[in-house]
């Protein structure tokens, strides 16, 4: 099954933006983890609410390709604290993190529920 797909959603510069939904964590995405398409990792932060019992690990898969020549390093694991818990997670540096194609490819632990937004930093700041 593929990934799916989660927007970005643009932070804006001088200004205010209402919290975004996000996606909702759900078997599916549990199962077959997140991509972030035309990702730009140094401008890319996710915001990952965790509503389940227990603390509940998001992984930021290392990439592949000549473009991930830091790859070697690993994934990055965080993990979110229960029920309530909210992490901010990034900005990622693409020589370790972007995919072929330039993605970004986030797993969740079993039995996550909750929600995720991708923010984009503007550039320039």
């Amino acid at each position: 099954m593929p990934r799916t797909a989660v927007p970005y959603t643009n932070l804006v510069p001088n200004g205010s933006l209402v919290e975004p939904a996000g996606v909702t964590i759900n078997p599916t995405l549990v199962t077959n983890g997140v991509v972030i398409e035309n990702a730009d990792p140094e401008h890319t932060v996710l915001r990952v609410t965790n509503t389940s019992t227990g603390g509940k690990a998001v992984t930021v898969r290392a990439g592949s390709g000549s473009q991930a020549w830091m790859a070697g390093q690993g994934d990055q694991s965080s993990t979110v604290a229960s029920e309530t818990g909210v992490a901010y997670l990034g900005p990622f540096t693409s020589a370790r993190f972007q995919q072929q194609g330039s993605k970004l490819f986030v797993d969740f632990a079993s039995g996550t529920t909750g929600t995720i937004s991708v923010l984009r930093l503007p550039k320039g700041f």
